[in-house]
């Protein structure tokens, strides 16, 4: 992480900045990072509605192609914690475009794959780059305003973070429907091309100083050791299975990788990911609870898109629009959380947020059938954001309040890893879930493998005429209700981590002046 530069952001004259204000030089950049955090953060969401599309275009399996949305996230993990060796190493500049290069390189591959494995490696280098683009952008904004304007820049960050959710569903559908899969991925070259010339121009270049070593090691171990793991195990749920020769050889092998891992962190002076500060009671249930709640709450959200368009037959930009809601009710709770956190402790917003969000999705859980009342459900989704939006960034403030400033840049990467790999981990097992459900609740289906219902059904479904559908639409919105009592029934679990969370705020909280957490 490079140290905050002066507040001066761009080459060129600046206007002075009004007492506690931001200067023109500061939105300029506030504008480039924006736009490339905007491009970044959508595709997380933009691909969830195109699943159900993308399985009929490449004939394949819900199993299958699920990865396109893990593989992202497991690269995202895999960068973050190399983010701040980078910035020192190359300056945040040069790091910011060339996260933004990657990014569009692998969008414009991915949009022109030509099979499902192309896709998942294609949107594995995407991750690569928008994995970067975040952290880095963050730190180009505290540089430029400098840290006595730290609360006014995270509420310009935070601007991506609140759109992502809500667009992102909705562009996707759009570009599905209307235009093309491919639309969803070479969207981003026109943004990312606009992001690279402005970054060219207006950010200010920063001279690379001296990083801490790299441990080479302990990224060797963690990110294959994490992709074989999950992948085993997605492979052995999806086989119903788990000591099947396709999949146990690759959890174990994962497993040995990631175990190696832990014990280099708890042992090297430079670690990777100091997994030393999980003696920390904060910090361990901050990431207990963040574990829980990613792999239920982003393993369901995957799912949602999918049934409204299998089971209640809407068509993309429809099932991006009726999972809106979701998205507004987060915006209009975060930032009272995070007020909430300062003034009462952040254990007691997570519980309260944790709380809404389990009686939400069990809400949702009971209502899915295939025709319950969209009002029904669209208020229980508002819901679930109202919940959402009171639990995420209060659980990371948690963590990081009680931290003296050395240990905040730390623990902030750590639970950024573990929000993507349990973010990872919530996909693959939700999708797996949901296709065993499929095979014991659907008869034989046409394009179906082995006569099982669920494992080629959802490619197969597109093409079955409207009669055959209205006597399998009952069983299939009973597979997506089984499936998300399961992600219910891991949200409640993420209660008893949250018991542990401090209840009052900080008698002595970080000053002010500290640096700013790069991720």
């Amino acid at each position: 992480m490079t140290a905050p530069a002066s507040p001066k952001a761009a080459d060129g004259p600046q206007e002075a900045p009004e007492p506690g204000g931001l200067d023109r030089g500061v939105f300029a950049v506030a504008g480039v990072v924006v736009l490339g955090a905007i491009m970044s953060i959508l595709d997380v969401t933009v691909v969830n509605v195109a699943l159900n599309a993308l399985t009929a275009e490449f004939n394949t399996s819900l199993a299958t192609i699920q990865w396109v949305a893990t593989g992202y996230t497991l690269a995202l993990a895999t960068v973050i914690p190399i983010t701040g060796w980078a910035s020192a190493r190359f300056g945040t500049k040069r790091l910011y475009m060339i996260s933004i290069t990657l990014f569009v390189l692998g969008s414009m591959l991915a949009g022109l794959a030509w099979s499902p494995e192309s896709l998942i490696a294609f949107r594995i280098l995407q991750g690569l780059g928008g994995g970067m683009i975040m952290p880095a952008g963050m730190t180009i904004m505290t540089q430029a305003a400098g840290p006595q304007r730290v609360g006014q820049v995270m509420s310009i960050v935070g601007i991506p973070m609140l759109l992502g959710p809500i667009l992102g569903p909705i562009l996707g559908g759009y570009l599905v429907d209307e235009v093309s899969w491919r639309w969803i991925f070479f969207i981003n070259l026109p943004i990312g091309i606009v992001s690279l010339i402005l970054a060219a121009k207006i950010l200010k270049p920063d001279t690379p100083k001296p990083a801490e070593r790299l441990d080479l090691i302990g990224l060797l171990l963690l990110s294959p050791g994490l992709a074989l793991l999950i992948y085993g195990l997605a492979k052995g749920g999806e086989l119903s299975d788990f000591l099947a020769a396709e999949a146990l050889p690759f959890t174990l092998a994962g497993a040995v990788l990631v175990l190696g891992f832990v014990a280099r962190a708890l042992t090297a002076s430079n670690p990777l990911i100091d997994l030393r500060l999980l003696k920390r009671r904060s910090v361990a249930a901050a990431s207990g609870t963040m574990v829980l709640f990613a792999v239920a709450f982003m393993g369901a959200m995957l799912l949602m898109p999918l049934y409204y368009q299998v089971v209640r037959g809407e068509a993309a930009m429809a099932s991006g629009l009726l999972l809106a809601p979701q998205g507004l009710g987060a915006m209009v709770t975060m930032p009272i959380g995070g007020r909430l956190t300062d003034k009462i402790g952040p254990g007691r917003v997570v519980l309260g947020g944790l709380t809404i969000v389990i009686l939400s999705l069990g809400g949702f859980a009971w209502q899915v059938q295939e025709d319950t009342s969209y009002w029904a459900l669209g208020t229980t989704l508002f819901a679930m954001g109202l919940g959402m939006g009171m639990t995420m960034m209060p659980t990371m403030a948690a963590a990081i309040q009680p931290l003296v400033h050395d240990e905040v840049p730390r623990a902030s990467t750590m639970l950024n890893i573990i929000q993507q790999v349990a973010a990872s981990i919530g996909t693959a097992m939700m999708s797996v879930l949901l296709a065993r459900q499929f095979v014991q609740q659907l008869p034989p289906m046409p394009g179906a493998e082995s006569g099982a219902g669920g494992e080629a059904g959802l490619a197969a479904m597109s093409e079955m005429p409207a009669e055959v559908m209205a006597k399998v639409v009952g069983p299939m919105a009973d597979a997506f209700q089984n499936t998300f009592w399961y992600a219910t029934g891991l949200l409640v679990l993420a209660v008893l981590p949250a018991l542990v969370l401090p209840r009052r705020k900080p008698e002595n909280p970080p000053a002010a002046d500290a640096p700013m957490p790069m991720h």
